[in-house]
């Protein structure tokens, strides 16, 4: 009898082990959702594929939302979350305020959550509020970006003159901080005066009708920021149909293709870079040491550098690096 019930007792002892081995080898899964179809959001999800086959992370990347905007952003993670499956979503919130209880309600479900590029609320996670859940903000120092781009675009225009923003939209973080370090970066040239903020939508054929009218409205205007791709590339391709290439200095944020390509042809003077691979490799890396022993993120915000391309360095090799791709 007592060499039965040892039997049994061994047969449980080695189920338990095999069940925790099995346990312990469940790879964590996590998801990718983007704020819109862009070569930004494509090259950070060159970084997250990169870092996730590093460390063994199974991945999922959701459709791109063709717009930008909760209303096309919001059934997308909706519906990544409803697989069931995941422990980490990393996304870019199209709204600061709007994607609150949508991201709230998928992190109430045991979901894990990363704002990459774009945060809720004021992006301070530390604090108490009905925003602090996400495990971190991984993204560019935008106002400081913003101030950086109108020292340079001050120094390209003599510092004085009119000068125009041409952004996006006015609840999106990234863009609304690039545009009030732009206007407090400004303020230190008493000879410089802002003539007019426009949002395009993300729709760059907008961004270009904008910036016309503007022009037309304003024909001394010396001076244009495009604070993302699409205001960017409408801006420039506006001033080039209204055949002030040279005369309108422009400073764009973004490296596309397009925009580097205008670069060296000198429709555009000034092209800030930010890091999307390196932040969407942060990402995975920080959820990774999260899951495996609650290191915790200092200040639950991860801030990467950018770089700033002029027609000096355009060419330069180790430069290259920096721009977008899909």
């Amino acid at each position: 009898m007592r060499r039965v019930i040892l039997s049994l007792l061994c047969g449980l002892l080695v189920s338990s082990v095999i069940s925790d081995g099995l346990a312990a080898e469940k790879k964590l899964k996590f998801a990718f959702v983007a704020g819109v179809a862009d070569p930004f959001y494509f090259t950070m999800e060159k970084g997250i594929r990169k870092k996730a086959q590093e460390l063994g992370v199974d991945l999922v990347v959701s459709e791109y939302p063709k717009a930008w905007g909760p209303e096309v952003q919001v059934p997308i993670l909706e519906a990544v979350a409803a697989r069931g499956d995941i422990d980490l979503i990393m996304t870019a919130p199209t709204s600061t305020e709007a994607l609150i209880p949508v991201l709230k309600k998928i992190h109430d479900q045991g979901i894990e959550i990363i704002t990459v590029d774009t945060f809720i609320g004021d992006g301070d996670y530390t604090k108490e509020s009905n925003y602090s859940f996400p495990l971190a903000y991984i993204g560019t120092d935008n106002k400081l970006g913003g101030i950086q781009v109108a020292e340079r675009l001050a120094k390209m225009i003599g510092e004085k003159g009119k000068v125009y923003i041409n952004t996006t939209n006015p609840d999106v973080s990234s863009v609304r901080d690039r545009v009030e370090g732009f206007k407090e970066g400004i303020k230190k040239y008493p000879n410089i005066e802002l003539v007019g903020i426009d949002y395009n939508l993300d729709s760059q054929e907008k961004a270009q009708a904008q910036t016309l009218a503007k022009l037309q409205a304003n024909p001394d205007i010396v001076g244009i920021f495009g604070t993302n791709l699409f205001s960017a590339q409408g801006v420039y391709q506006a001033v080039v149909n209204a055949g002030l290439t040279g005369t309108v200095k422009i400073a764009s944020w973004d490296a596309t293709q397009d925009l580097i390509n205008a670069l060296k042809k000198g429709q555009v003077d000034l092209v800030l870079a930010q890091l999307p691979a390196e932040i969407g490799s942060l990402a995975v890396e920080w959820g990774y040491k999260y899951f495996k022993d609650k290191t915790p993120i200092p200040n639950k915000r991860v801030v990467p550098g950018f770089q700033f391309f002029t027609k000096e360095n355009v060419n330069d090799p180790e430069m290259q690096q920096y721009i977008y791709s899909k």
